[in-house]
Protein backbone atom coordinates (compact mmCIF):
# COMPACT_ATOMS: atom_id res chain seq x y z
CA UNK A 1 0.00 0.00 0.00
CA UNK A 2 1.33 3.73 -0.83
CA UNK A 3 0.66 6.79 0.85
CA UNK A 4 -0.47 10.08 -1.24
CA UNK A 5 0.05 12.99 1.48
CA UNK A 6 -1.49 16.18 0.63
CA UNK A 7 -0.23 18.45 3.99
CA UNK A 8 -1.05 22.00 4.62
CA UNK A 9 -3.54 23.10 1.80
CA UNK A 10 -4.61 26.55 3.46
CA UNK A 11 -8.35 28.05 3.01
CA UNK A 12 -10.45 30.70 3.98
CA UNK A 13 -13.61 29.55 5.57
CA UNK A 14 -16.54 30.52 7.39
CA UNK A 15 -16.38 27.95 9.68
CA UNK A 16 -17.61 27.25 13.27
CA UNK A 17 -20.10 28.05 16.23
CA UNK A 18 -20.38 31.40 17.43
CA UNK A 19 -21.80 33.94 14.71
CA UNK A 20 -18.99 36.24 14.09
CA UNK A 21 -16.90 33.18 13.17
CA UNK A 22 -19.77 32.55 10.43
CA UNK A 23 -19.52 36.27 8.91
CA UNK A 24 -15.96 37.08 9.52
CA UNK A 25 -14.38 33.45 8.78
CA UNK A 26 -11.08 32.45 9.27
CA UNK A 27 -8.02 30.46 7.87
CA UNK A 28 -8.39 26.50 8.01
CA UNK A 29 -5.68 23.95 6.99
CA UNK A 30 -6.64 20.37 5.97
CA UNK A 31 -4.00 17.27 6.03
CA UNK A 32 -5.24 14.04 3.85
CA UNK A 33 -3.33 11.27 3.70
CA UNK A 34 -4.19 8.41 1.12
CA UNK A 35 -3.73 5.05 1.03
CA UNK A 36 -3.67 3.73 -2.76
CA UNK A 37 -2.43 0.71 -4.02
CA UNK A 38 -0.23 2.21 -6.66
CA UNK A 39 3.10 0.37 -6.49
CA UNK A 40 3.86 -1.68 -9.25
CA UNK A 41 1.52 0.37 -11.53
CA UNK A 42 3.71 1.88 -13.28
CA UNK A 43 4.19 5.63 -14.21
CA UNK A 44 0.69 6.28 -15.41
CA UNK A 45 -1.85 9.15 -13.63
CA UNK A 46 -4.60 6.25 -14.50
CA UNK A 47 -2.32 3.97 -11.91
CA UNK A 48 -3.24 6.27 -8.95
CA UNK A 49 -4.83 9.14 -7.73
CA UNK A 50 -4.95 12.91 -9.22
CA UNK A 51 -3.96 14.59 -6.13
CA UNK A 52 -4.60 17.99 -7.74
CA UNK A 53 -8.34 16.69 -7.97
CA UNK A 54 -8.11 15.74 -4.75
CA UNK A 55 -7.24 19.85 -3.65
CA UNK A 56 -9.92 20.87 -5.88
CA UNK A 57 -12.49 18.51 -3.97
CA UNK A 58 -11.34 19.88 -0.38
CA UNK A 59 -11.07 23.49 -1.53
CA UNK A 60 -14.64 23.28 -2.94
CA UNK A 61 -16.26 22.24 0.27
CA UNK A 62 -13.77 24.04 2.32
CA UNK A 63 -14.25 27.36 0.86
CA UNK A 64 -18.20 26.44 -0.69
CA UNK A 65 -19.69 24.90 2.46
CA UNK A 66 -20.56 26.14 6.10
CA UNK A 67 -19.57 23.68 8.86
CA UNK A 68 -20.61 24.53 12.74
CA UNK A 69 -17.91 22.00 14.09
CA UNK A 70 -14.44 21.25 12.51
CA UNK A 71 -15.51 17.54 13.28
CA UNK A 72 -18.26 17.83 10.62
CA UNK A 73 -16.05 19.10 8.30
CA UNK A 74 -13.05 16.53 8.26
CA UNK A 75 -16.26 14.20 8.30
CA UNK A 76 -17.83 15.28 5.01
CA UNK A 77 -14.36 16.08 3.41
CA UNK A 78 -13.29 11.84 4.15
CA UNK A 79 -16.84 10.51 2.65
CA UNK A 80 -16.65 12.89 -0.25
CA UNK A 81 -13.18 12.02 -1.32
CA UNK A 82 -14.16 8.26 -0.26
CA UNK A 83 -16.88 8.38 -2.96
CA UNK A 84 -15.13 10.29 -5.78
CA UNK A 85 -11.78 8.70 -5.95
CA UNK A 86 -12.37 4.73 -6.36
CA UNK A 87 -8.66 3.90 -5.71
CA UNK A 88 -7.91 5.52 -2.21
CA UNK A 89 -8.23 2.15 0.17
CA UNK A 90 -8.01 3.98 3.25
CA UNK A 91 -7.78 7.49 4.22
CA UNK A 92 -7.02 10.31 7.45
CA UNK A 93 -8.58 13.72 6.83
CA UNK A 94 -7.45 16.61 9.62
CA UNK A 95 -9.02 19.85 9.70
CA UNK A 96 -6.75 22.20 11.41
CA UNK A 97 -8.14 25.34 13.01
CA UNK A 98 -5.13 27.52 14.12
CA UNK A 99 -7.08 30.40 15.31
CA UNK A 100 -9.85 29.10 17.21
CA UNK A 101 -11.60 31.28 19.78
CA UNK A 102 -10.15 30.15 22.96
CA UNK A 103 -8.84 32.31 25.89
CA UNK A 104 -4.80 31.19 25.95
CA UNK A 105 -1.96 30.51 24.48
CA UNK A 106 -2.25 27.31 22.10
CA UNK A 107 -0.60 26.41 19.12
CA UNK A 108 -3.32 24.10 17.11
CA UNK A 109 -6.87 22.88 17.38
CA UNK A 110 -7.71 19.78 14.68
CA UNK A 111 -10.03 17.09 14.37
CA UNK A 112 -8.95 14.04 12.55
CA UNK A 113 -10.89 11.39 10.76
CA UNK A 114 -9.76 8.10 9.54
CA UNK A 115 -11.37 5.74 7.35
CA UNK A 116 -10.90 2.22 5.35
CA UNK A 117 -13.28 1.07 2.51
Amino acid sequence: MGLIVLQGLEFYGRHGVKPEEGALGARFLVDVELQVDFEGQGDRLAATVDYAEVHKLVSRIVTGERFYLIEALADKLAEQILAEFSKVRALTVRVHKPHAPLAGVFRDVYAEVSIER
